[in-house]
This record gives C-alpha cells, structure tokens and sequence, in this order.
C-alpha cells in the first residue's frame, strides 16, 4: 500500500511593500524575502491600492510620503474594505505622521532607517494578532441568541456582556446592542485585554506588552489611538481613561 503523500507545506506570508524610493524597495524586499517572506512592491499609492485588490496580501507595508497617493489615503482606502494589518512607515518619525497614520487604520508604524530585525519582530508581532483574530472575518453574522439586558457585566459562557456590549470570546465577535461590529484585529486584540481585566486599570506599557507584543519600550501614542478607534465603535463612555495611569473598561 503506497504511503500517504506528505502534507503540502504551509503558503509563505505574503507582504506587499508601497515604497516609492527604488533602493529602500529593492533592499527591504530582498531583506524580508530572507526570511521566507513572498513580496510583492509598488512604487506609488495607486498602484499599490490596485496590486493590494489583486493579491490580498497577509500584511501591508506601507510609506508615509508617496506620489499619486499618499501612504495615509491609501491606509484609508485599504480600511474601507479590509482589516488586514498594516504597519506604516515614516522617515521623519514626526508626531503628525505618526498620529495620522493610525487614526487611518494603521496597527502599528516604524520610523526609517529600521533594522530588519526590528522590522520583522513587528511583522511578526501584527501576523500573530491577525491569526488569532482570524474569525473576526467581514461576513455579517447572526447577532447572539437572547442577548442579555443592558446592565452590569455578566459572563454567559463564552460571552461577556457590558450594558449593551457583547464579547464571544471563543467566537472572536463582537457585538453592539446586537449589530455586529467589525475590528481590526489589533483592536479586538486590545478589547479583549480590557474585558479580562474589566474594571481594573492597565497602563500604556501593559497594554504595548500583551497587546502589541513589544518587548520594547513602544511609543505610547500607538495604545491612545487605537483606543480612541475602538471608542469610536463600542462606545465612548465604555472605555474610561484614568488620566496618569491608563485605561479600564467599565464593568
């Protein structure tokens, strides 16, 4: 009886890089082809938009200062359709760039010159919160069957219910007085650290460590916005800021 034949090996992550400075492109795709990367480029934001239609890349790189279309347009455009990570990146590193970036969508950004293993460890970091967030996929879904009244927390199974909020925590959906709502996954990722701790206070770097995976001091600019996009979806008064410490869900 002949063998099973061997199962095939995984598809590489496909990563598609919109810079439009040649030696930067030629050098970052080489550099992350090295690590078994697939790496698709584009040198300006149109054909960026229109190679990202075409392949649906795992991950999105994407240049802050680009010809046709700008790197935060096309963050935008991308976000009209898609959840896919995206990791920006700015040569000035300046606070504008950064805090238009991710109020675009952007999970996360880099300031250039990186070192690629800096670069990959981000990469990484956004690939691991997109597979566990996987089933937060764009189909509208049933809403949850008897959702519980508005109200103090409650946990039902694998549910969390906040007044008119509801976290299926083993479905990895969300859902708002029975509408589903769509999350990026680093914001699923960030509501999902907020309802374990439900009511207790976690700070920037706490969040940038179990969230974000930096085993790095990271710019806390990145928790803030992201916190004002998921505001923004679950509620304002959801999420209260305590100001000199951070953030808690309220129960």
């Amino acid at each position: 009886m002949p063998a099973p034949a061997p199962p095939a090996p995984p598809a590489p992550v496909s990563l598609l890089l919109v810079e439009d400075d040649e030696v930067i492109r030629k050098a970052l795709a080489m550099s992350l082809e090295r690590y078994g990367y697939r790496v698709a480029v584009a040198e300006d934001g149109l054909t960026g938009l229109e190679r990202f239609r075409e392949i649906r890349p795992d991950l999105l790189l994407l240049d802050v200062m680009l010809p046709e279309l700008d790197g935060i347009g096309l963050c935008r455009r991308i976000r009209e359709t898609s959840l896919e990570p995206i990791l920006m990146m700015s040569a000035r590193g300046d606070a504008l760039d950064v805090v238009s970036g991710l109020e675009a969508g952007a999970d996360d950004y880099v300031v250039k010159p990186v070192d690629t293993a800096v670069l990959v460890a981000r990469i990484r970091s956004l690939l691991r919160r997109a597979t566990f967030a996987a089933a937060s996929e764009r189909e509208q879904a049933e809403p949850p069957a008897d959702p519980p009244a508005a109200g103090a927390a409650q946990a039902t199974g694998d549910r969390l219910v906040f007044g008119d909020l509801t976290v299926d925590t083993a479905g990895l959906e969300v859902f708002r007085a029975g509408t589903r709502i769509a999350l990026t996954p680093t914001e699923l990722r960030l509501l999902l650290e907020f309802a374990a701790h439900a009511g207790v206070v976690l700070d920037r770097q706490t969040l940038l460590r179990n969230v974000w995976d930096y085993g790095w001091d990271g710019d806390s600019r990145v928790v803030d916005l992201c916190v004002q996009r998921l505001r923004r979806k679950i509620g304002a008064e959801r999420v209260e800021t305590v100001r000199g410490f951070g953030y808690k869900l309220r129960r």
